[in-house]
């Protein structure tokens, strides 16, 4: 089994917010990797795995850092291979990784979920994969029916709810 996704952070202390990520492509049962990666500490390894993601077949890039986070745009850089940034709060709430990832200059774009949206990463890597696979795509589609009914069912929960001036 071959990767599809390449799951990114610059360093193990960002797994508790990637593994989002990775239980979403695994629900999907889309093949993926996961590794730490850093834009300062490791710049080689980082150029070396973007320089060759797309012979590896890997379609999308996710990742994730927090603080300065450079590793999305750097990663960005140097591969034809979409990435999706996730900022990581690690200080100033995220927000500073949060603009760090967004603030790509013109040519270099960076998909940007929330600040520890890394679920988000992976639904949308999905999303971009489906669009050339008949299969995903509707296990996708089911997927979001499925959430569309957690819905429909909280409201039907709610109705039995009672509250002395509550009209509905």
């Amino acid at each position: 089994m071959e990767p599809r996704v390449s799951i990114i952070m610059g360093s193990t202390s960002d797994l508790s917010v990637m593994e989002k990520a990775a239980a979403v492509l695994d629900e999907m049962e889309i093949p993926f990797e996961i590794n730490a990666l850093s834009a300062h500490r490791t710049p080689d390894a980082v150029e070396e795995f973007a320089r060759n993601a797309h012979s590896r077949g890997i379609k999308v890039i996710i990742a994730g850092a927090g603080m300065a986070a450079h590793l999305p745009g750097v990663i960005a850089a140097m591969t034809p291979v979409p990435v999706i940034g996730v900022p990581v709060k690690a200080s100033l709430d995220g927000m500073d990784a949060l603009l760090s990832i967004v603030q790509m200059p013109p040519g270099i774009p960076v998909a940007t979920v929330g600040i520890n949206g890394a679920k988000n990463a992976g639904l949308l890597a999905v999303q971009m994969m489906a669009t050339g696979d008949s299969d995903l795509y509707d296990r996708f589609s089911r997927a979001k029916d499925e959430l569309k009914e957690k819905i429909v069912k909280a409201n039907k929960d709610l109705k039995e709810v009672k509250y002395k001036f509550k009209t509905n």
